[in-house]
């Protein structure tokens, strides 16, 4: 382990620019809850269990056109927690690292928290490959875009995590709004704001070809694959990049390329004490 800690940290001093990714594991040490399987989900939120509903039941457009209140309830109480979370730790970490570079770095999450934004890195060099649920769109489709949820607060009865009126409207033609997340089974997503995002970092990465890069890849699990794929692709792209997978229970990282067990947190902190 010690020389894995060694092995990254002088990657990063060596490193030209940083493409940092990160799935659901890099929220657990911010304080969010850990949505891996029913019990995680169901013990975050109990109305659902007696229910008999889990987190991919729910994540899911259909509620908005069958059930708004229940959809709302889901949707607006994580809204109001991703915006009371406080990132920890290991983002500034990266920050500092990637200040240090001379391209810095670009940010590839399949998180829908804003986490990323919130611990000050570049909006401009973001992608959320998920959507955001800081931003909304028309469930009617009537042209509006996404546009933004500041301002928004959605009313949540804590007993049921049901929703209470007034609930979300789109500011063009009325209709209830949604989150502009993509969701299990989920055709009318928009996607142009992530299409934006995705070729922002088609422009960076043209710049960076020919660079030392290292991919720092935080708890990204293949239960929900999107950004082990991403740095799949990214190590074709860029044969010379070295991938830093961290990970407590998937570290398994190709030959080659560094893994280790361990939280997001605890790993940066780690790295940055051999530094």
């Amino acid at each position: 382990m010690q020389e894995k800690l060694e092995r990254a940290a002088m990657a990063l001093r060596e490193a030209d620019g940083l493409v940092i990714s990160a799935g659901a594991g890099m929220g657990v040490d911010s304080g969010l809850p850990d949505f891996r399987g029913d019990q995680g989900f169901w013990k975050a939120y109990p109305p659902y269990a007696r229910l008999g509903l889990s987190f991919m039941n729910l994540a899911n457009p259909r509620w908005f056109r069958e059930d708004p209140a229940l959809a709302w309830g889901f949707y607006g109480h994580r809204l109001e927690l991703y915006r009371r979370t406080v990132p920890h730790e290991g983002f500034a970490l990266l920050r500092r690292w990637s200040e240090r570079t001379t391209l810095g770095s670009f940010v590839f999450t399949s998180n829908v928290d804003g986490q990323f934004q919130r611990a000050g890195f570049d909006p401009g060099r973001i992608v959320e490959c998920h959507g955001a649920i800081d931003f909304l769109q028309c469930t009617a489709s009537c042209g509006v875009g996404t546009f933004s949820a500041d301002g928004v607060h959605v009313d949540v009865d804590p007993e049921t995590f049901r929703a209470r009126d007034p609930l979300p409207r789109c500011p063009r033609c009325g209709a209830l709004a949604r989150p502009s997340i993509l969701m299990f089974g989920d055709d009318g997503w928009d996607s142009s704001r992530v299409e934006v995002q995705e070729q922002n970092l088609d422009a960076w990465m043209t710049r960076a070809r020919g660079a030392r890069l290292v991919a720092i890849e935080c708890g990204a699990g293949t239960a929900v694959p999107s950004v082990r794929h991403f740095n799949e692709q990214l190590r074709r792209v860029s044969p010379g990049l070295l991938l830093l997978r961290i990970n407590l229970r998937e570290p398994e990282a190709p030959e080659g390329h560094l893994g280790l067990p361990l939280g997001a947190l605890a790993a940066l902190r780690a790295i940055e004490a051999c530094r």
